[in-house]
């Protein structure tokens, strides 16, 4: 006969939902991670499930038909694009929604935009645009189980598999033009994963660069940096998107800028990886830059860096 749960593992449970709650208002994903360890041990949900939710924190967009959606994007002076592709990790076709923001330029060159967790692209327009005034043509895309792409859990694979099909999109679309790569914050993370990927394909796939934004080392290293980083469960992280290991597999440019005033994601571990990499590379620190400001803060320091370490701007350059 089943036993039923002593009193110490009920309230355990009831505390550590009503933490889990306080704590995704207050800190986000990062803060939940503790809490719903904990309630791993007593069964309160299966962790594997509950990391997934947490690190990437998915919401996908009112329902709404493609006409509308690319009547929206004409209204921000940008394209609505569809991605499908078939998933190894989950088995079943995927459907990516996307938005092209072009150059005046067309022989701009091309990035692809990989947005953080809690983002689609629907509230990446603004950091889109930005990139486009840099002197890109940009195709931010939104994973699966974010804004109108297909409702599934994401998985540390299968968001790099959406990165992946985005990416052959822009080389079958944009043939011959320089291709670039971004991601801001979990994004980083899975831009490094897929130019590690790169690398070991055929060189007319490699970008011609890479850059990161407010991006962290590590899952692991960021759950130490909370106030119950102590607790053991680093080796129950499935979801490890574990740049620091990753990132001297790539051999493209590397640009890492981080704010130094990231509050969320210490500018150490911008610092960090920059150091592990192997490729030519770069760091930039922007002073004042925050979490979500680095990008407008540093305009010009981008611009600088985009010149002298890319070409993307000067004359003849991309």
């Amino acid at each position: 006969m089943a036993e039923n749960p002593t009193p110490t593992a009920a309230a355990l449970r009831s505390a550590s939902a009503l933490a889990l709650q306080m704590l995704a208002r207050r800190r986000g994903w990062l803060a939940a991670f503790a809490v719903t360890a904990t309630a791993l041990s007593v069964g309160a949900a299966s962790w594997g499930t509950q990391q997934r939710k947490w690190i990437f924190q998915a919401s996908q967009a009112p329902a709404s038909t493609p006409e509308a959606l690319a009547e929206a994007a004409r209204a921000n002076d940008m394209e609505s694009v569809w991605i499908e592709h078939r998933s190894a990790a989950s088995g079943g076709p995927i459907r990516l929604h996307a938005l092209w923001a072009g150059n005046d330029d067309p022989a701009a060159p091309v990035m692809l935009y990989l947005h953080g967790a809690r983002r689609d692209v629907g509230r990446t327009g603004y950091r889109v645009r930005e990139m486009r005034e840099l002197g890109f043509s940009v195709l931010a895309v939104d994973y699966r189980g974010f804004g109108n792409s297909t409702d599934e859990l994401p998985s540390e694979a299968g968001v790099v598999e959406d990165a992946a099909a985005a990416w052959r999109w822009l080389g079958e679309h944009r043939p011959g033009q320089a291709r670039y790569l971004f991601g801001h914050s979990l994004g980083g993370a899975i831009a490094v994963q897929l130019a590690a990927q790169l690398a070991e394909g055929p060189a007319a796939e490699a970008p011609s660069g890479v850059i990161v934004e407010g991006t962290f080392t590590s899952i692991g290293d960021m759950f130490a940096t909370l106030k119950w980083g102590w607790l053991p469960i680093t080796g129950l992280i499935t979801e490890r998107f574990d740049s620091l290991a990753t990132v001297p597999r790539i051999r493209a440019p590397l640009l890492v800028v981080h704010g130094s005033e990231d509050a969320l994601v210490p500018s150490r571990f911008g610092r960090e990886l920059y150091e592990r990499a192997t490729s030519a590379k770069q760091f930039v620190l922007v002073e004042g830059g925050t979490h979500t400001t680095t990008t407008w803060r540093g305009t010009e320091q981008y611009r600088e860096a985009l010149r002298d370490f890319f070409g993307v701007g000067a004359a003849g350059g991309g």
